[in-house]
C-alpha cells in the first residue's frame, strides 16, 4: 500500500506521519517512510538545491528537479519496496507538483500530469490525505522557524497552490481524502486509520499492485 500525505506546510501532515509509523511498529507492520524530494542521495542532493534560498532557479527547471528527483526515488526505493508488499509512507508525492508548480507557478497543467506519469513510471498512491488549512493558520504554526525557498513565494503564490490542492481533491474524490486540519490530533489519526484500514480489507494486501499498471 502506497499512502501520500499533502497540503502546505504547517498543517500538521508530519505529526500525523509519525502517528501512523508509530501504529504500523506496534503492529508489527513492514513500512517504508520517505520525504519529497528526497530518499536517495540524488534526491537529497536535489532538495538542498531546491530549498536553498541561495538558489535561482526558473519555473520549469524546478519542475524538471523536482521529477527527476522523484523518478530516482521511484525506481530506486518505492516501487522495490512496494513489490516486497511493504507500506510506503511519503511525505508529499506528485500531487504536490501539480499544486505547487502548476498551479502555484502556472505551468501547464497537462504537461507537469505527463512529467509526472513519466517520472513515476505510473506508481500511484492508494490514499493521499489532504489536510485542508487557510494560509493564514499555516504560517501562524510556522512562524518559530526560518522558510525555505518555496516557503518563501509570497501569499498569493500560496494561494494558488491551496486552490490546486483544492481542485485535485475535487478531481480524485476516492484517491484524495480531504482532512480538516483544525480537528485534534486524535481525531484527525482515528480519521485515517479508519480509511488504511478499509483499504487493507479492500485490496487484500499492503501493496499496490492493483493501482498501479505498471505492475
Amino acid at each position: 500500500m502506497f499512502i501520500t500525505f499533502e497540503g502546505i506546510d504547517g498543517t500538521g501532515k508530519s505529526t500525523q506521519i509519525g502517528f501512523l509509523e508509530e501504529f504500523l511498529n506496534g503492529n508489527k507492520i513492514p513500512y517504508l517512510s520517505i520525504r519529497e524530494p528526497g530518499g536517495t542521495d540524488f534526491s537529497e542532493k536535489v532538495r538542498e538545491i531546491l530549498l536553498s534560498t541561495k538558489s535561482e532557479i526558473s519555473s520549469i527547471a524546478e519542475l524538471m528537479l523536482f521529477e527527476a528527483a522523484r523518478a530516482d526515488l521511484c525506481e530506486k526505493v518505492i516501487q522495490p519496496a512496494l513489490d516486497k508488499g511493504i507500506v510506503v509512507i511519503s511525505d508529499r508525492f506528485y500531487d504536490s507538483t501539480t499544486a505547487y508548480q502548476g498551479y502555484g507557478r502556472g505551468l501547464d497543467i497537462n504537461t507537469i500530469q505527463k512529467c509526472n506519469q513519466f517520472a513515476t513510471q505510473n506508481v500511484i498512491p492508494d490514499f493521499t490525505f489532504y489536510f485542508r488549512l487557510p494560509l493564514e493558520e499555516s504560517i501562524n504554526r510556522r512562524n518559530y522557524r526560518e522558510f525555505d525557498r518555496m516557503e518563501l513565494a509570497g501569499m498569493e503564490f500560496f494561494g494558488k497552490v491551496i486552490n490546486g490542492f483544492e481542485e485535485l481533491a475535487k478531481q480524485e474524490p476516492e484517491r484524495i481524502i480531504i482532512i480538516d486540519a483544525h480537528k485534534s490530533r486524535e481525531e484527525i489519526f482515528e480519521e485515517i486509520l479508519s480509511k488504511i484500514k478499509s483499504g487493507i480489507n479492500e485490496f487484500g494486501c499492503y501493496s499496490c499492485e492493483c493501482r498501479n499498471p505498471g505492475n
